[in-house]
């Protein structure tokens, strides 16, 4: 059999391509250990020969949450964990990592990196939401006195981790034959250090069966959809997936208005999706309902597993369930509502009035905006905002809250304009308050037969201005000056260089 076994390798030599795909594998989501023999006895060569097949063996894998986590474990007289499963989420990373990898030396305790390993491979490991991983560990080795590894290996293989292994020289046959995961035929490698290439794409297609994540999930839900995703096992020109989904029951918060037609067990729903699909979404769904959901890869060339997954919709949630306030200022709040729900809310209908006896305004908003400014608000002033919501039903919902608005700023005081020249003018004002952050200062030009000399100017002055020469000002022009405070900008004065008036 172990002649049999190289005979097949020296054939294989000839028709396989040793050169690992560019493409990125994104098939795979599962825990590849490497036990790599790192002792004396493989020559510097030998390990040089093992890193570089390892690089192309796992090139192709996408990396990180979600893909494949690599781990590297040399054997030595003592273990070393070069990198952990979560240390690279990326192929540079890890290519640079295998390239920098040193070379133990010393005595094959394979037994001791095993009693790491298992601690670096726990059962049942588990993915981001709690879904259970595949394990890989994958043993490289010269063959040579690897140890009592029997009883170790069989307990990795218990706890659910699928064992491979490569020798690249005389080993023993019987205990690596025990030791490894069935079937044997594509999970034990005999191969010479020199040709070991030729079994980079059997070991990982293996190592693909293995990990290849065959699952359907929920990426997103909300009361009214789902949005399923898969991992792609067919392409655009190989095929084509069948997804069927039905409701299967009603949560207390499903409506019992009718709405949707209600659950019917049982009621079908089809859809045709491209082979190169990854993901679709269901609309329509009822809120606080549970479906299930099957997806079956329709393929010429083999048939593939049917993927299912079973799901409940949230309760509804009726807008307004939240109001909130934001931008207040002396004279202005702005109210916002969530969530949005077009589709069913006709308008929104916003009430306000000074608490406590305050006359009461009344501002409709169309259904597709969740916002909207108040203003001519009085300072300092609380109100009762309430928000409501008018459905398509004639049905609605209403949610208030208080708000308050900003104490009113100082006001800016004696603002003068006097000609220094051609057009030209000093600007004075009387400030100080505390709290000033600066002053606002615009001025527009006037009108000089008929043509506007300058256009509208503006610039930030620092608070202990209190005046400022403007040059180029054409007569009739309009300044103004105006307080800015850290919670808004206070009243202002303006005047205009042919006539002082305060407006």
């Amino acid at each position: 059999m172990f002649l049999l076994a190289l005979v097949t390798l020296v054939l294989a030599h000839c028709t396989l391509q040793t050169a690992a795909p560019d493409t990125v594998l994104n098939c795979c989501e599962g825990d590849v250990l490497v036990l790599l023999d790192s002792s004396g006895s493989v020559s510097s060569y030998e390990f040089k020969r093992l890193l570089d097949f390892l690089a192309g063996l796992l090139r192709p894998f996408s990396l990180g949450r979600g893909q494949v986590g690599v781990g590297l474990l040399q054997v030595g007289t003592r273990p070393r964990l070069e990198f952990g499963l979560r240390a690279h989420s990326s192929q540079a990373a890890l290519q640079a990592a295998l390239l920098g990898t040193r070379q133990l030396q010393g005595d094959t305790n394979t037994q001791a990196a095993l009693r790491l390993a298992r601690r670096l491979l726990p059962p049942g490991g588990a993915s981001g939401d709690g879904t259970p991983l595949p394990q890989v560990l994958l043993w490289l080795t010269d063959g040579v006195q690897p140890g009592d590894v029997e009883q170790l290996m069989s307990d990795l293989k218990d706890s659910g981790v699928a064992v491979l292994a490569v020798s690249t020289g005389h080993g023993n046959y019987q205990l690596l034959h025990r030791a490894v995961t069935p079937p044997i035929e594509s999970h034990l490698y005999f191969v010479d250090i020199d040709d070991i290439n030729i079994i980079t794409g059997d070991l990982r297609e293996a190592i693909i069966e293995i990990i290849r994540a065959e699952r359907l999930r929920v990426a997103h839900l909300t009361w009214h959809s789902a949005v399923l995703q898969w991992r792609p096992v067919l392409s655009a020109q190989s095929g084509s997936y069948r997804l069927r989904y039905h409701c299967v029951r009603e949560g207390a918060g499903a409506p019992r208005d009718g709405a949707g037609g209600g659950c019917v067990s049982g009621r079908q729903h089809s859809r045709t999706l491209s082979g190169g699909s990854t993901w679709e979404e269901l609309t329509d769904l009822r809120p606080d309902t549970t479906y299930t959901a099957s997806l079956t890869p329709e393929s010429n060339q083999t048939p593939l597993k049917t993927l299912s997954v079973t799901f409940t919709t949230l309760p509804e949630v009726l807008s307004p369930a939240v109001v909130s306030v934001s931008d207040s200022g002396p004279r202005q709040i702005r109210v916002g509502w969530a969530p949005l729900q077009p589709a069913r809310v006709q308008r929104y209908e916003v009430e306000y009035g000074a608490i406590p006896r305050g006359p009461v305004h009344v501002v409709t908003v169309n259904g597709y905006e969740n916002s909207t400014l108040l203003t001519d608000l009085e300072p300092d002033t609380q109100y009762l905002v309430t928000v409501s919501a008018v459905y398509a039903t004639g049905q609605g919902r209403a949610l208030s809250v208080r708000a308050c608005t900003q104490p009113a700023l100082p006001t800016l005081v004696d603002l003068d304009l006097t000609p220094v020249g051609r057009e030209a003018v000093r600007v004075r004002w009387r400030g100080g308050e505390a709290g000033l952050r600066g002053y606002w200062l615009r001025w527009e030009g006037g009108d000089t037969g008929g043509s506007l000399r300058a256009s509208s100017r503006a610039m930030r002055l620092p608070p202990g201005s209190l005046s400022v020469q403007l040059t180029h000002v054409a007569p009739s022009s309009r300044i103004c000056v105006a307080p800015i405070y850290g919670t808004g900008r206070g009243d202002g004065l303006c005047c205009t260089t042919a006539e002082q008036a305060d407006l």
